[in-house]
């Protein structure tokens, strides 16, 4: 064949007179440019409707098996961390039950005051009131608040304020008010005092509710 005998063929021959019923006549070269086309048509439509779904599902498998390997090494480093982590929560719980021993319940108010007021006369100081306020209901506690007033020398107020923040019960101390009383000799200390009582968390009736 002579390549350039059939593109001088190819390139005479009236387009518009093309019956693809005489494909058989047809220039060798263009008889195998339309069998390129029809080849590569073919091939096309064959991976448009066969090989294109597939790709997309590997693809989607893939992605699936990455986010799959992401969980399993998460969950195992969960898994090896899962001792270290529960004795944290051991700990964390000895801790709370420390802290909530501290807080005093509210049978163990009246010791309490006794405790503050043993404070008190272990220091020489006179006690004018030791007097209960109503109790704040908080979401996991009870404030329970209550007003001092004391008398007696500096250093002696200076060492009840101390013996009541070394008292085994947590008791905050607030609104100090120191004021000359007796001549000036003697001081008179006014404060709100507070203390805890622990309160579990309330479960509602849709929580309670299986």
């Amino acid at each position: 064949m002579n390549l350039s005998t059939e593109v001088r063929r190819l390139r005479d021959m009236d387009w518009g007179e093309l019956d693809i019923k005489e494909s058989g006549g047809w220039p060798f070269l263009l008889q195998l440019i339309c069998c390129v086309l029809v080849l590569g048509l073919t091939l096309a439509g064959m991976y448009w409707y066969l090989a294109a779904p597939k790709v997309e599902e590997l693809e989607q498998a893939q992605r699936e098996e990455q986010r799959l390997l992401r969980d399993y090494r998460s969950k195992s480093a969960q898994a090896a961390n899962l001792p270290a982590l529960r004795e944290q929560v051991e700990e964390l719980d000895q801790r709370l039950s420390a802290l909530v021993a501290m807080l005093p319940g509210g049978p163990e108010i009246p010791s309490l005051i006794d405790d503050i007021s043993e404070t008190a006369l272990d220091n020489q100081l006179s006690i004018d009131f030791i007097r209960l306020r109503s109790p704040a209901l908080q979401e996991f506690y009870t404030e329970r608040p209550f007003d001092i007033r004391v008398r007696g020398d500096y250093h002696r107020i200076g060492s009840f304020i101390a013996g009541v923040a070394d008292l085994p019960r947590i008791v905050t101390q607030h609104d100090f008010s120191l004021e000359p009383v007796d001549g000036g000799n003697r001081l008179q200390l006014s404060m709100l005092a507070k203390t805890y009582s622990y309160r579990p968390p309330q479960v509602t009736a849709e929580e309670g509710t299986p």
